[in-house]
């Protein structure tokens, strides 16, 4: 059993690192259904279970590390929502996407009021941190597990609850991609702009030229550190009522995020690959905190969250009939809430590799709403509660 804190880190780290490692080396084609960052999910919760470490030596690197660097990750992954970009989407496209944040959005606060006897009158903190997730990625839910004080339990049911639909969900999507004409004919869908528009997005990433180097990589990580320090220290003084330190100091980042993703920063290299070193160590940190033996009430956890997914299903066909929505975008939308920036361009470049962007676009506008969709989830939940 480990009990020196930084072992315990560094274990964390390196079994990421070699997660990813492994799949660059190898290209096995479990990674196609269970990415890294699922599986580092799964044995970080297994390892916690078996007591690889010692929780209680522990929780001090674990307390030291985790909010500071998750306020530093959610401000370098909003270095890429530049709205003058998601803009050139288009209403259509923006509205897909807000389509099924909206949809996800009413199945959990529906749920939670069927569901919130056999989950806990309290179970509105990890649903909202669920549903933060499902609407822009994992990162998300790191953020509302601090703003809304997820006891561990919960927020490691709503974690299994995201390990286990986020492959099944993302392979769904793929399988429906053969599908497309059909579903278009049936939703009577006009895809005569999403040509165009999937063209120039995709021109309009790829001109910009980036050269990661050491300077652009180490800019970033000193601007992210130092940027949540200031805002956790602004948290906690600009806090009041039902506003907490930890909301606060979410909403700061990510205020100060969009803002200088509109300056050069949003276009400096390194981007995605520090907001992916981030993000798989705080996914790690968190995952090692959540023992399976400590999650009692996962099975309804994973009942509940599938009852959601069918709202879901039930209102983005619904959706679709009404606005003619195509499937690519349907698809990608979807992933793009449940999965994130990560998947959705898996999903959208698998009608065409021109719409790379078009996945990446409707990513960064789930990584920015998420937490602000989360936070209105969780207040409406808890009137219920």
């Amino acid at each position: 059993m480990i009990t020196n804190g930084f072992t315990y880190i560094a274990l964390l780290v390196f079994f990421s690192a070699m997660l990813v490692a492994v799949r660059k080396l190898t290209n096995w084609k479990i990674f196609e259904f269970v990415p890294p960052i699922v599986m580092v999910y799964l044995f970080n919760m297994l390892f916690a279970t078996i007591n690889l470490w010692d929780m209680e030596a522990t929780s001090y690197a674990f307390s030291a590390t985790k909010n500071n660097l998750l306020y530093a990750m959610i401000f370098v992954m909003l270095l890429r929502c530049d709205f003058r970009k998601l803009a050139k989407l288009g209403g259509r496209m923006i509205s897909i996407f807000m389509g099924g944040a909206i949809s996800i959005i009413l199945g959990f606060i529906l749920i939670f009021i069927l569901f919130k006897g056999v989950l806990g009158a309290e179970s509105w903190r990890g649903m909202a941190a669920l549903a933060a997730s499902w609407v822009g990625g994992s990162a998300n839910m790191a953020a509302m597990q601090d703003a809304l004080s997820v006891p561990e339990a919960d927020f490691g049911a709503a974690l299994i609850v995201d390990t286990v639909f986020y492959s099944i969900w993302l392979a769904i999507m793929l399988v429906l991609v053969p599908f497309k004409s059909k579903w278009n004919k049936i939703m009577k869908a006009d895809t005569s702009k999403l040509e165009d528009v999937a063209a120039a997005t995709t021109a309009e990433i790829n001109k910009e030229d980036k050269n990661l180097d050491f300077s652009s990589l180490f800019t970033l990580l000193g601007l992210s550190l130092i940027i949540s320090a200031i805002t956790q220290n602004l948290g906690e003084v600009l806090a009041f009522g039902m506003i907490d330190s930890g909301t606060m100091t979410v909403l700061l980042v990510t205020i100060i995020g969009l803002i200088a993703a509109l300056s050069p920063l949003g276009e400096m290299a390194g981007v995605e690959e520090m907001s992916n070193m981030y993000l798989y160590v705080v996914i790690s940190l968190l995952a090692s905190r959540a023992g399976l033996n400590e999650i009692l009430d996962a099975p309804m956890w994973l009942i509940a969250g599938l009852f959601v997914l069918i709202i879901h299903i039930i209102l983005m066909v619904v959706f679709s009939k009404l606005f003619r929505w195509d499937l690519c975008m349907v698809t990608t939308a979807s992933v793009a809430n449940i999965g994130g920036a990560a998947s959705a361009p898996i999903v959208s470049s698998a009608y065409d590799r021109s719409y790379v962007g078009i996945g990446v676009l409707m990513g960064v506008l789930g990584s920015a709403v998420g937490n602000i969709m989360g936070l209105i989830a969780a207040n409406i939940m808890r009137l219920f509660a």
